[in-house]
């Protein structure tokens, strides 16, 4: 399917789709593919119902694979649209299906190949080259890469993500360029919004502790604020509820119990019954009541009491007094 049949046949559903439901799916296109389907919009006279039908019935069925491929991959997918579509139409919806998802998403070859032979490729790359790479793929995947790197690239790299905010189709495909020597059958693209503070966050969230302080430490001396914004960010205050028992109990104990009343304004029940799982009888009757006659508090108050209690557990984690998990296995010492 080239690509003016494809903006041809989104024009045309669209159109059919009617006004309002097409101008909430124009918000979400980029700006460059809004202007392509509008030009065909524009000049559109009149659609053939036969076509119109053809068109929304594609639509449907490319959806239908979608949704079969999030759920279960392309095999499962494929078994399931075999008995709904037949072989033969089952084989042209994946197919078509993951022609677009490649146009889609840039760099897919990187996140389907082998983590150590990547390692080795990029290895060899410039930071800036490897920080892209990087922000467009798994983060579990991206942080067991960083960490194959010495200190000061991975506190160069990691840099580069946290300050990297848009890219656009020429830079991309100029890294491709250079790197397709070497993959074979990279993506082209649109552009889209990539790294930044949180895909670092959850990039680190997936490496070991000791790459994680390594990178920051780093980054304290170069980027002091950067650091601080990631450190931030790297446990939230909902994060609570993956801590084991006798953690968050520790934690709970140098906490005041104003600042947690606060800390649990508005949260969910899920961690608000976590809290109270991990509190005596009489502490939880006492934080009920608080909750209970609190009056409204300011967001950004409730999130600074959060972050005091993120701040806590990170400063036990630290010393070793409570343990978070992390992407890498814990080394045990005898």
């Amino acid at each position: 399917m080239s690509d003016i049949a494809g903006v041809k046949k989104a024009a045309i559903l669209l159109i059919s789709l009617g006004t309002e439901i097409s101008s909430e799916i124009m918000r979400q296109l980029p700006e460059s593919y809004i202007q392509k389907v509008s030009y065909e919009i524009a000049n559109i006279d009149y659609v053939n119902p036969d076509e119109v039908d053809e068109i929304v019935t594609e639509f449907l069925e490319m959806a239908q694979a979608r949704e079969h491929v999030i759920d279960g991959g392309v095999d499962y997918a494929r078994n399931l649209l075999n008995t709904a579509l037949g072989a033969q139409r089952a084989k042209e919806v994946i197919d078509m299906l993951n022609q677009i998802q490649l146009r889609e998403r840039p760099f897919d070859i990187a996140r389907k190949a082998d983590p150590q032979q990547l390692t080795n490729l990029l290895l060899q790359e410039q930071p800036q080259t490897v920080a892209l790479i990087l922000c467009y793929m798994q983060p579990d995947k991206a942080g067991m890469i960083l960490s194959q790197f010495s200190l000061e690239k991975q506190s160069e790299i990691a840099e580069r993500i946290g300050r990297i905010t848009r890219t656009t189709p020429a830079v991309i495909e100029k890294i491709e360029k250079v790197i397709e020597a070497k993959f074979w059958n990279f993506i082209n693209n649109e552009t889209e919004s990539v790294g930044g503070v949180h895909t670092l966050v959850e990039i680190l969230n997936s490496v070991g502790r000791s790459t994680e302080k390594n990178i920051i430490n780093m980054l304290e001396e170069k980027q002091p604020e950067l650091a601080d914004e990631i450190k931030a960010n790297l446990f939230t205050f909902e994060d609570i509820v993956s801590l084991e028992r006798e953690d968050v109990q520790k934690v709970l104990r140098e906490v005041d119990n104003d600042q947690l009343a606060l800390a649990l304004k508005g949260v969910s029940e899920e961690i608000k019954k976590f809290i109270f799982q991990n509190l005596s009888s009489r502490a939880v009757e006492t934080l009920q009541e608080e909750l209970q006659f609190m009056g409204p508090a300011r967001l950004s108050a409730v999130e600074e009491a959060q972050q005091k209690v993120v701040s806590v557990i990170r400063r036990l984690d630290d010393v070793g007094e409570i343990y978070l998990r992390r992407g890498e296995q814990d080394a045990i010492i005898s």
